[in-house]
């Protein structure tokens, strides 16, 4: 194990205990964290996914040509997203940039080379200012190269107002099942037109507020990305430690999930007589016991209005290192949705039958 100290820390020897700031890693060099996590997740599931061209994670084995191929991309650092939900029926490939950072625009063309095909691709990407720079660069090279493809951004967390504009919400953890949606939709052999229509319509029917109740650090520099007090939390707070709807004291578990299910409702329009999907995302480390006494009672509230709640998921999908806490997302669903969410996948951190 090596202990990295922030360059703060190591200005003096005579620093408070609160102001020393020790990083407790199981790592090797920091500049090495990328390479390395990469290596060891397509060892372990070398029968489902395979690293090329060093930050490119494909499936092991190919889908079809004709059929469209989903691809997203990310910043490392928040496993198992989004290299865990390549394989099949999901996505064919992630495209990873280094720790908490967007993938360079080279890369993501690199990737949509791979995938060119007449069926197209889709191209999934959250709402973050340097993964959408990227985004946009590489779809107007693969526009000059030839390549069908279209961009679907995700945008459902609703910290900074449910009427903030569309292209001011973040991407947080929603784009999991999104992934799921997508990906069933196109192994059933849907056009590209159809799969984006599918995802899109999925994607505006969603919303997730994340809540924080523990800081976590930068694993390459000790850094802290978040502060809260110990008696603090955060509503609102985004999955690098953005800013979120303001740091009140600790609350409940019943009183947290109240206060977040709430507004999720609001943005997604639910109302009696609809289905819902509900997802409680740890971000690192709450544990599922939490998890689960969250979920209880937004459920709860949910039946209590008439909203019909389809089977859910509890589970760290995207996490921010150590950092404690959760995202609660919640997906209006439509007929088509369902069987989708219902449909086989297989990828390391989505197995369905």
């Amino acid at each position: 194990m090596t202990e990295h100290l922030s360059s703060s820390c190591k200005k003096s020897n005579h620093k408070t205990k609160e102001n020393i700031m020790i990083m407790k890693k199981l790592i090797n060099k920091p500049e090495d964290l990328t390479t390395e996590l990469l290596e060891g997740y397509c060892l372990a599931y070398s029968d489902k996914v395979q690293l090329v061209s060093e930050k490119i994670v494909v499936r092991a084995h190919a889908k079809p040509e004709d059929q469209v191929a989903i691809i997203s991309m990310g910043g490392a650092g928040h496993e198992p997203a989004v290299s865990g939900f390549v394989g099949d029926g999901m996505l064919d490939a992630s495209i990873v940039g280094d720790i908490f950072a967007a993938p360079g625009a080279p890369k993501v063309f690199e990737a949509l080379q791979m995938f060119k095909r007449d069926a197209g691709i889709l191209l999934v990407v959250l709402n973050h200012a340097g993964d959408v720079m990227s985004a946009n660069m590489a779809m107007q090279l693969a526009e000059r190269a030839g390549i069908k493809v279209k961009m679907l951004l995700t945008h459902e967390d609703i910290s900074a107002g449910i009427d903030t504009p569309i292209e001011d919400k973040r991407g947080l953890a929603g784009c999991i099942p999104l992934y799921k949606v997508a990906g069933a939709a196109a192994e059933q052999g849907k056009s590209l037109d159809d799969v984006y229509e599918l995802a899109s319509r999925f994607g505006d029917q969603m919303a997730t507020l994340a809540v924080a109740v523990t800081n976590c650090t930068h694993p390459q520099t000790g850094q802290a990305i978040s502060s809260l007090a110990e008696d603090e939390m955060e509503i609102g707070m985004g999955q690098h430690g953005e800013a979120g709807g303001g740091i009140s004291k600790m609350l409940s578990a019943d009183d947290t999930a109240e206060r977040m299910v709430t507004p999720l409702i609001e943005a997604t329009s639910a109302s009696s007589g609809d289905t819902v999907q509900l997802i409680i995302n740890g971000v690192g480390s709450s544990t599922l016991m939490e998890m689960n006494i969250v979920y209880r009672k937004a459920y709860q509230i949910l039946e209590t209005q008439g909203i019909k709640v389809a089977p859910g998921l509890i589970d760290n999908l995207l996490t921010v290192q150590e950092m404690g806490g959760f995202q609660m997302i919640l997906c209006k669903l439509d007929p088509d949705h369902i069987g989708y969410l219902q449909a086989p996948s297989n990828a390391p951190y989505w197995v369905s039958r």
